[in-house]
């Protein structure tokens, strides 16, 4: 589904119009991503979050050549499926 469909569809199943809906899924992303960034993970109930991990500096092998590297500490962001919409998708 792309996004125009996603908008369209959710327009239609919330009597809301399509500028309602885009606007307010622009809200959900910046809100989104600003609490991610500020308190470390945004919570969206019933179906996940999105936390903010630190990766630890590691060492790790070029495939190519088998030759050692270093691979520096980093910030990832990962999204953990909520119980409920495992148990709702399988």
């Amino acid at each position: 589904m792309t996004k125009a469909q996603l908008m369209t569809t959710l327009a239609e199943k919330t009597g809301m119009s399509k500028k309602e809906v885009v606007s307010f899924m622009e809200t959900l992303t910046s809100m989104a991503y600003s609490e991610a960034k500020r308190n470390g993970e945004f919570v969206l109930p019933g179906f996940g979050k999105l936390v903010r991990l630190d990766r630890k500096a590691r060492i790790g092998r070029n495939p190519a050549t088998g030759e050692q590297i270093n691979i520096p500490a980093k910030k990832v962001v990962k999204f953990k499926v909520s119980k409920v919409a495992k148990d709702a998708i399988l």
